[in-house]
């Protein structure tokens, strides 16, 4: 596994990190037992992942726990996120506190790593940063809490507004964000001003569109260019994104967003989520590749370099 330094908190940190969220949290939602989801993450850090990326929400804090209990505390990164609203009522500042202590008896730690403002939304914003930061900054000076990020709502902000307004302050050591093979705006709209601050990155949705089906990713490409967001000589061959498999590319669709990622400047670390162990392993194998080739990387900004809004 090859590892990284995650912006300005100074953490080494895998280039692939586990989401413990997600469609599949951990198996628990595809009908794993508790063995099988406590698997999966001992099998990501015995591949050398060591950034796990939980949440109150997701219910598998409990299956982190018990995956590296016995383990050096130094050995591991823990990202956890706080909710800030529920059906639009703002979270109170005193929940910051309470959460926070919930998450780290769940997680059997004296203190989180990250700790996230979670699925924060533009309007949203304010309230967070002038509200609840400070309380977290409090946790952060009793050594509860190190570092303070903040994650987006991507599927209803796929243009990155919200952070966008973030990188104006200087109050975020992380961002979380949505990033793939066919939402690239990013790379001009967050990724620059986050190097220069040094802010670092943990992306989310990496392998959206490279695990759908073909049909999707052709339907996907048909709607753009019917929108005229998308050169009509995109709509070619069976599958859109085909092209990024040969033997001087990827092996697959799944490692070609992988790389993709893992190289774009301003990406910290990838994260992926599964329910099945061996997929954690595969994955950390797949990251490891070299970039894409230069002419791979120029015929996807070509397509979808000055798309956006693909949640």
């Amino acid at each position: 596994m090859q590892y990284t330094i995650l912006g300005r908190t100074g953490l080494k940190v895998s280039v692939l990190g586990l989401g413990c969220g997600g469609p599949s949290r951990l198996g628990r939602k595809t009908g794993r037992s508790e063995e099988e989801s406590v698997a999966v993450v001992r099998r990501a850090i015995d591949a050398g992942i060591n950034l796990l990326d939980t949440a109150e929400s997701y219910g598998t804090e409990g299956f982190i726990a018990k995956a590296i209990a016995g383990l050096p505390r130094d050995r591991i990164v823990l990202s956890t996120k706080k909710t800030v609203s529920r059906k639009g009522v703002m979270a109170p500042p005193e929940e910051v506190s309470v959460s926070v202590e919930g998450c780290l008896s769940r997680l059997g730690t004296d203190h989180i790593d990250v700790l996230h403002m979670h699925n924060v939304r533009l309007h949203e914003y304010e309230y967070v940063s002038t509200v609840l930061v400070p309380e977290a900054r409090k946790l952060q000076q009793a050594g509860k809490v190190r570092f303070i990020g903040i994650t987006e709502d991507f599927e209803g902000d796929s243009s990155h507004t919200m952070l966008r307004r973030a990188l104006g302050d200087d109050c975020w050591d992380v961002f979380m964000l949505g990033y793939n093979l066919v939402n690239q705006s990013a790379r001009w709209t967050v990724f620059p001003e986050a190097i220069r601050k040094g802010v670092g990155t943990l992306i989310m949705y990496a392998l959206r569109w490279a695990r759908r089906p073909a049909e999707a990713r052709r339907e996907l490409v048909g709607q753009l260019i019917a929108q005229s967001r998308l050169d009509p000589s995109a709509g070619g061959g069976d599958d859109p994104l085909g092209f990024l498999v040969h033997p001087v590319g990827a092996s697959c669709l799944v490692e070609a967003a992988l790389r993709f990622c893992r190289y774009t400047p301003g990406v910290s670390v990838t994260l992926s989520g599964t329910g099945d162990a061996s997929h954690a392993e595969t994955n950390a194998r797949l990251i490891e590749g070299p970039p894409l080739p230069v002419e791979d990387l120029a015929r996807l900004e070509r397509l979808f370099g000055k798309v956006d809004h693909i949640p």
